[in-house]
């Protein structure tokens, strides 16, 4: 548990500083493009590197191949795990490339045959000129899934911090030379491509000082390369499926208006910062974990592992999520409300952060539960239940923003997070018997009491604030600083009291963090 921790809290203060610079970095892109066309069309182009980003790499890839490099390094050594790992990483890139080639020539044929209308034509643009970062990161993730099964994780945690630096920088650079709009958004796709580079060369040199050489070659086990794609196949479809629900909500956000997919993006983001944070270190860490003691057939292990890990992400995602719905707005105030970025941008924004903030416990604890059946090399349910989760999804996104327009999007993405967790954790259950929701009732009633007394909190101190007429910015300000340190700590000081059983794990990580 001590290693445990020392790698969670390693992968936590790497995320809390990408996610801090992930902040400043939209607070930057708010600020000079606003909740605009340009904004939009640029977060749409973004959406499909990411996808692949996380389908081929972070995803079902990833997913697959950590089970098998697992054992092969427990099994076969190290020189095999890395001939392994050539004769996987030489496939992908192959592939990469054909696919980038394949999307960006399609894109150029149909914008050259001036088929799309002025606002497509312009997310297809920069859709061409981002893809080649699908090459860099897809790759750097799964240079990130060996080292993480070797137990070695800074360098790969760290990599997004590159990327929000470079994508920091290139905004920096385009506003001090005072470039309009139209020309500015060019230095930030340049951002991202330098900062897909980096997160590619820092991982891939962490793994070359482990030994790993990319001449090295074998004679390459067909065995494994077919247990992988056994494993694979299955989570690719279910990775697509889970995918093509943001492509489907932003699509749908990008034609209601200018603006809907940019603060549908932004009430996303903001719901992520906890679940990035916290949920997937924990689950980063845990997986690795899981994939061992499933291979050691070490049934307790797993279990153990498990648990521990929900009732930690849910000690975290339940306040957050109270937290969101709460203080959604003085949140936004205090972040958000600069430059071109308005007061209507944020009244509009702080309904959709309100309803993620609901779904923010069930997208962790899908999360989790996922990677649970990932590390028991059982794909084919994820992928059954990422169907219906589409289905779900989609259905309700054209029912719903008929009548609430962005906000219906957003709720719809809920209710199919909702109905995955809930079916992902019985398939969880019904793979490992040993694995039951009644383990986590206590844990689960002392989060519930010690949230509500959080959401007191977070309602009274707003209120008394707001009678020092402080005035609107200033009192923003206050609310964030002076509200949140105090609920976190009467909410920790309550599960202290409550004598919650991961709390002993909490106060050390919270001295590792120190």
């Amino acid at each position: 548990m001590s290693k445990n921790l020392h790698n969670i809290a390693v992968v936590s203060l790497s995320t809390v500083g990408s996610r801090v610079l992930g902040l400043v970095r939209d607070i930057m892109i708010f600020a000079a493009l606003g909740a605009s066309v340009w904004s939009s069309a640029f977060f749409v182009a973004f959406t499909l590197p990411n996808l692949f980003r996380r389908l081929l790499g972070e995803g079902a890839l990833s997913s697959a191949f950590v089970p098998v490099f697992s054992d092969v390094l427990k099994h076969g050594g190290r020189l095999r795990a890395f001939w392994f790992f050539n004769s996987v990483l030489l496939r992908l890139v192959v592939v990469l490339v054909a696919l980038t080639c394949l999307l960006g020539l399609n894109l150029k044929l149909a914008d050259s045959m001036d088929m799309l209308p002025h606002r497509w034509s312009l997310a297809s643009g920069f859709t061409i000129t981002l893809l080649p970062y699908m090459i860099f990161i897809c790759t750097a993730a799964i240079f990130a899934a060996a080292l993480n099964t070797m137990g070695r994780f800074l360098a790969s945690a760290c990599t997004p911090i590159l990327l929000n630096l470079s994508m920091i920088g290139s905004l920096a650079l385009g506003m001090s030379l005072g470039l309009s709009v139209d020309h500015l958004i060019w230095y930030l796709c340049g951002g991202v491509l330098f900062g897909g580079f980096l997160q590619l060369a820092v991982p891939a040199l962490d793994f070359w000082s482990k030994g790993w050489r990319p001449t090295e070659t074998g004679e390459t086990d067909r065995a494994l390369i077919r247990d992988l794609w056994r494993l694979l196949l299955p989570g690719l479809i279910g990775g697509a499926i889970l995918q093509v629900n943001i492509l489907v909500s932003r699509l749908l956000a990008y034609s209601l208006d200018a603006s809907a997919t940019s603060i549908l993006y932004l009430a996303s983001r903001l719901m992520e910062l906890p679940l990035g944070v916290f949920t997937i270190s924990v689950v980063t860490v845990f997986f690795p974990v899981m994939a061992k003691a499933y291979a050691a057939r070490d049934e307790k292990a797993f279990s153990e592992a498990l648990l521990s890990g929900m009732r930690l992400i849910l000690a975290i995602a339940v306040p957050a999520g109270v937290g969101l719905i709460l203080l959604a707005e003085p949140i936004l105030e205090t972040l958000f409300q600069w430059g071109a970025f308005d007061r209507a941008d944020v009244l509009a924004t702080v309904p959709l952060i309100a309803i993620y903030g609901f779904g923010l416990p069930f997208y962790s604890v899908a999360t989790l539960a996922t990677r649970g059946l990932h590390a028991s090399k059982e794909m084919k349910v994820p992928v059954r239940i990422a169907g219906i989760s589409l289905m779900i999804n989609t259905i309700c996104s054209l029912i719903l923003m008929q009548f609430l327009e962005v906000s219906g999007l957003a709720l719809a993405n809920v209710i199919a997070a909702v109905v995955q967790s809930v079916l992902i954790w019985r398939s969880v259950a019904k793979t490992h018997p040993s694995i039951q929701w009644t383990h986590l009732k206590k844990a689960l009633l002392q989060i519930l009491v010690a949230s509500a007394v959080l959401a007191l909190v977070c309602l009274l101190v707003p209120a008394g604030l707001g009678l020092l007429g402080l005035g609107e910015k200033s009192d923003a300000f206050a609310v964030v600083l002076i509200c949140i340190p105090l609920a976190v700590g009467v909410y920790l000081g309550l599960l202290y009291r409550f004598k919650f059983e991961e709390m002993d794990v909490i106060k050390d990580f919270g001295k590792r963090l120190r």
